[in-house]
Protein backbone atom coordinates (compact mmCIF):
# COMPACT_ATOMS: atom_id res chain seq x y z
CA UNK A 1 0.00 0.00 0.00
CA UNK A 2 1.41 3.46 -0.93
CA UNK A 3 2.60 5.68 2.00
CA UNK A 4 -0.01 8.74 2.85
CA UNK A 5 1.09 12.01 0.81
CA UNK A 6 1.73 15.03 2.85
CA UNK A 7 -0.62 17.60 4.39
CA UNK A 8 1.72 20.08 4.72
CA UNK A 9 5.75 20.84 4.59
CA UNK A 10 5.55 24.13 6.85
CA UNK A 11 4.52 25.74 9.86
CA UNK A 12 2.82 29.44 9.16
CA UNK A 13 3.03 29.82 12.97
CA UNK A 14 6.48 31.97 13.47
CA UNK A 15 7.91 34.40 16.17
CA UNK A 16 8.80 37.26 16.38
CA UNK A 17 12.43 36.78 17.37
CA UNK A 18 12.27 35.01 13.67
CA UNK A 19 12.87 37.85 11.42
CA UNK A 20 15.87 37.93 9.79
CA UNK A 21 17.95 40.65 7.77
CA UNK A 22 19.35 39.51 5.38
CA UNK A 23 21.00 41.80 2.34
CA UNK A 24 19.97 40.87 -0.82
CA UNK A 25 22.45 39.92 -3.96
CA UNK A 26 24.68 42.67 -5.20
CA UNK A 27 23.02 42.48 -8.64
CA UNK A 28 19.87 43.07 -7.30
CA UNK A 29 20.53 45.82 -4.55
CA UNK A 30 21.79 47.91 -7.67
CA UNK A 31 18.07 48.46 -8.61
CA UNK A 32 17.74 50.47 -5.20
CA UNK A 33 16.23 53.85 -4.91
CA UNK A 34 18.51 56.80 -3.84
CA UNK A 35 22.00 55.55 -3.14
CA UNK A 36 21.56 51.64 -4.73
CA UNK A 37 23.54 50.31 -1.88
CA UNK A 38 20.66 50.03 0.50
CA UNK A 39 20.32 46.48 2.50
CA UNK A 40 16.98 44.44 2.03
CA UNK A 41 14.25 45.13 4.29
CA UNK A 42 14.37 41.95 6.67
CA UNK A 43 12.10 39.68 6.04
CA UNK A 44 8.61 39.15 8.52
CA UNK A 45 7.43 36.04 9.72
CA UNK A 46 4.71 34.23 7.71
CA UNK A 47 2.31 35.15 9.94
CA UNK A 48 3.12 38.20 11.34
CA UNK A 49 0.86 41.27 10.53
CA UNK A 50 1.99 43.57 8.04
CA UNK A 51 3.60 46.50 8.89
CA UNK A 52 4.47 49.93 7.25
CA UNK A 53 8.02 48.95 5.77
CA UNK A 54 11.39 51.12 7.20
CA UNK A 55 11.95 51.68 3.31
CA UNK A 56 10.55 50.88 -0.02
CA UNK A 57 11.01 47.62 -1.55
CA UNK A 58 14.11 47.75 -3.67
CA UNK A 59 12.24 45.31 -6.71
CA UNK A 60 9.14 44.65 -7.48
CA UNK A 61 6.61 41.95 -6.31
CA UNK A 62 8.22 37.97 -7.35
CA UNK A 63 11.29 39.78 -8.47
CA UNK A 64 13.59 38.09 -6.24
CA UNK A 65 12.23 34.54 -7.35
CA UNK A 66 11.09 34.94 -11.07
CA UNK A 67 7.67 36.17 -12.71
CA UNK A 68 6.00 32.60 -11.31
CA UNK A 69 2.69 33.76 -13.52
CA UNK A 70 4.53 33.34 -16.47
CA UNK A 71 5.96 29.79 -15.34
CA UNK A 72 4.18 27.45 -17.74
CA UNK A 73 2.06 24.62 -16.71
CA UNK A 74 3.46 21.38 -16.14
CA UNK A 75 1.99 17.76 -18.20
CA UNK A 76 2.18 14.61 -16.64
CA UNK A 77 0.33 11.30 -15.47
CA UNK A 78 -1.26 13.62 -13.08
CA UNK A 79 -2.40 15.51 -15.22
CA UNK A 80 -1.93 19.44 -16.50
CA UNK A 81 -0.36 21.40 -13.43
CA UNK A 82 0.18 25.34 -12.68
CA UNK A 83 1.29 27.55 -10.19
CA UNK A 84 -1.14 30.72 -10.02
CA UNK A 85 0.10 33.13 -7.64
CA UNK A 86 -2.63 33.91 -5.08
CA UNK A 87 -5.25 36.76 -5.21
CA UNK A 88 -6.34 37.46 -1.69
CA UNK A 89 -9.59 38.90 -2.72
CA UNK A 90 -10.08 35.24 -5.10
CA UNK A 91 -9.12 32.86 -2.63
CA UNK A 92 -8.95 33.98 1.10
CA UNK A 93 -12.04 31.92 1.26
CA UNK A 94 -10.68 28.68 -0.42
CA UNK A 95 -7.37 29.11 1.81
CA UNK A 96 -9.11 29.73 4.97
CA UNK A 97 -11.21 26.90 4.48
CA UNK A 98 -8.18 24.66 4.26
CA UNK A 99 -6.68 26.01 7.23
CA UNK A 100 -8.85 25.28 9.04
CA UNK A 101 -9.03 21.19 8.01
CA UNK A 102 -7.35 19.83 11.20
CA UNK A 103 -4.70 18.29 9.36
CA UNK A 104 -3.46 21.39 8.18
CA UNK A 105 -3.98 23.49 11.18
CA UNK A 106 -1.24 21.09 13.43
CA UNK A 107 1.25 22.09 11.15
CA UNK A 108 0.53 25.82 9.64
CA UNK A 109 -1.09 27.24 12.44
CA UNK A 110 -3.83 29.24 10.72
CA UNK A 111 -7.50 28.06 11.43
CA UNK A 112 -9.56 29.63 13.15
CA UNK A 113 -10.43 33.57 11.94
CA UNK A 114 -9.76 34.41 8.15
CA UNK A 115 -8.11 37.23 9.30
CA UNK A 116 -5.27 34.94 10.27
CA UNK A 117 -4.28 33.60 6.74
CA UNK A 118 -4.97 37.15 5.05
CA UNK A 119 -2.15 38.62 7.52
CA UNK A 120 0.22 35.52 6.52
CA UNK A 121 -0.91 35.87 2.90
CA UNK A 122 -0.10 40.08 3.03
CA UNK A 123 2.93 39.71 5.06
CA UNK A 124 4.14 37.97 1.66
CA UNK A 125 2.56 39.46 -1.19
CA UNK A 126 3.05 43.46 0.61
CA UNK A 127 6.88 42.14 1.12
CA UNK A 128 9.68 42.39 -1.36
CA UNK A 129 9.16 39.21 -2.75
CA UNK A 130 11.23 37.05 -1.52
CA UNK A 131 8.29 34.45 -0.78
CA UNK A 132 5.45 34.01 -3.75
CA UNK A 133 1.99 32.45 -2.21
CA UNK A 134 0.62 30.14 -5.03
CA UNK A 135 -2.37 28.13 -5.96
CA UNK A 136 -1.72 24.20 -7.31
CA UNK A 137 -4.05 24.47 -9.90
CA UNK A 138 -5.02 20.70 -11.59
CA UNK A 139 -6.52 20.26 -14.39
CA UNK A 140 -8.54 23.38 -13.37
CA UNK A 141 -9.00 22.72 -9.98
CA UNK A 142 -7.23 24.35 -7.24
CA UNK A 143 -5.96 22.02 -5.07
CA UNK A 144 -2.88 22.99 -3.06
CA UNK A 145 -0.88 25.80 -1.38
CA UNK A 146 2.57 26.22 -2.52
CA UNK A 147 5.14 29.13 -1.34
CA UNK A 148 8.59 29.97 -3.08
CA UNK A 149 10.80 31.52 -1.08
CA UNK A 150 14.40 32.58 -1.14
CA UNK A 151 15.92 30.24 1.44
CA UNK A 152 18.95 32.52 1.01
CA UNK A 153 17.03 35.49 2.35
CA UNK A 154 14.58 33.27 4.94
CA UNK A 155 14.96 33.10 8.72
CA UNK A 156 16.04 29.82 7.67
CA UNK A 157 19.34 30.76 6.67
CA UNK A 158 19.96 31.18 10.77
CA UNK A 159 19.32 27.41 11.39
CA UNK A 160 20.99 25.74 8.24
CA UNK A 161 23.88 27.13 5.59
CA UNK A 162 22.09 28.30 2.45
CA UNK A 163 23.50 29.72 -0.87
CA UNK A 164 22.61 32.17 -3.12
CA UNK A 165 19.49 31.88 -4.89
CA UNK A 166 18.78 28.68 -3.17
CA UNK A 167 15.06 28.39 -3.39
CA UNK A 168 12.66 26.81 -0.21
CA UNK A 169 9.15 24.85 -1.30
CA UNK A 170 6.45 25.05 1.50
CA UNK A 171 3.47 23.05 0.30
CA UNK A 172 -0.10 21.54 1.68
CA UNK A 173 -2.44 19.45 -0.33
CA UNK A 174 -5.87 21.12 0.65
CA UNK A 175 -9.18 19.16 -0.37
CA UNK A 176 -8.21 15.42 1.80
CA UNK A 177 -9.21 13.51 -1.87
CA UNK A 178 -5.99 14.70 -3.35
CA UNK A 179 -3.84 13.08 0.06
CA UNK A 180 -2.61 9.63 -0.39
CA UNK A 181 -2.61 8.73 -4.32
CA UNK A 182 0.87 9.19 -4.55
CA UNK A 183 0.03 12.94 -5.89
CA UNK A 184 2.26 14.76 -3.26
CA UNK A 185 5.65 13.29 -4.70
CA UNK A 186 4.60 13.60 -8.22
CA UNK A 187 3.62 17.27 -8.05
CA UNK A 188 6.64 18.44 -5.76
CA UNK A 189 9.07 16.35 -8.67
CA UNK A 190 7.45 18.70 -10.71
CA UNK A 191 7.17 22.09 -9.11
CA UNK A 192 11.45 21.49 -8.34
CA UNK A 193 12.13 20.39 -11.73
CA UNK A 194 10.24 24.03 -12.97
CA UNK A 195 11.87 25.95 -10.47
CA UNK A 196 15.43 24.71 -11.85
CA UNK A 197 14.21 25.64 -15.13
CA UNK A 198 13.22 28.97 -14.96
CA UNK A 199 16.18 29.88 -12.35
CA UNK A 200 19.23 29.51 -13.88
CA UNK A 201 20.92 30.43 -10.95
CA UNK A 202 19.23 28.48 -8.56
CA UNK A 203 21.00 25.79 -7.66
CA UNK A 204 18.83 23.93 -5.20
CA UNK A 205 15.97 23.50 -3.72
CA UNK A 206 15.17 23.15 -0.46
CA UNK A 207 12.52 21.93 2.35
CA UNK A 208 11.72 22.26 5.88
CA UNK A 209 9.05 19.52 6.49
CA UNK A 210 8.28 19.00 10.24
CA UNK A 211 10.22 16.01 11.65
CA UNK A 212 6.70 15.00 12.67
CA UNK A 213 4.97 14.70 9.33
CA UNK A 214 6.45 11.21 8.05
CA UNK A 215 4.11 11.54 5.06
CA UNK A 216 5.54 14.55 4.24
CA UNK A 217 9.17 13.53 4.73
CA UNK A 218 8.41 10.30 2.59
CA UNK A 219 6.85 12.49 -0.33
CA UNK A 220 9.70 14.76 -0.90
CA UNK A 221 12.43 11.89 -0.87
CA UNK A 222 10.13 10.13 -3.20
CA UNK A 223 10.60 13.48 -5.26
CA UNK A 224 14.04 13.44 -5.24
CA UNK A 225 15.41 15.02 -2.14
CA UNK A 226 18.08 13.89 -0.02
CA UNK A 227 17.36 14.30 3.88
CA UNK A 228 20.40 17.09 4.69
CA UNK A 229 19.95 17.29 8.23
CA UNK A 230 17.46 17.66 11.14
CA UNK A 231 17.43 21.44 12.49
CA UNK A 232 15.85 23.27 15.57
CA UNK A 233 13.76 25.60 14.13
CA UNK A 234 11.68 28.38 16.26
CA UNK A 235 8.30 26.54 15.82
CA UNK A 236 9.15 23.27 15.42
CA UNK A 237 12.48 20.19 14.34
CA UNK A 238 12.11 20.32 10.96
CA UNK A 239 13.56 17.63 8.44
CA UNK A 240 16.18 19.69 5.75
CA UNK A 241 15.87 18.03 2.47
CA UNK A 242 17.27 19.15 -0.34
CA UNK A 243 17.22 18.86 -4.23
CA UNK A 244 20.40 19.71 -5.85
CA UNK A 245 20.94 20.41 -10.25
CA UNK A 246 21.90 17.92 -11.73
CA UNK A 247 26.02 17.83 -11.63
CA UNK A 248 25.81 20.42 -8.51
CA UNK A 249 25.62 17.97 -5.66
CA UNK A 250 27.89 19.34 -2.68
CA UNK A 251 30.32 16.62 -1.12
Amino acid sequence: MPSPEPTVTESGDRGDDDTLDLELPPELLATAPGTGTAPAEGSRSASEPASEPASRPVTAPGELIGAVDRWPPVDGPFGTFQLVPVRPERDLPLLGAWMNDPDVAAYWGLAGDPDATARHLRAQLEGDGRSVPCLGVLDGTPMSYWELYRADLDPLARHFPTRPHDTGIRLLIGPAEYRGRGLGAALLRAVAELVLGRRPACRRVLAEPDVRNAASVAAFLRAGFRLAAEVDLPDKRAALVVRERPGHRAP
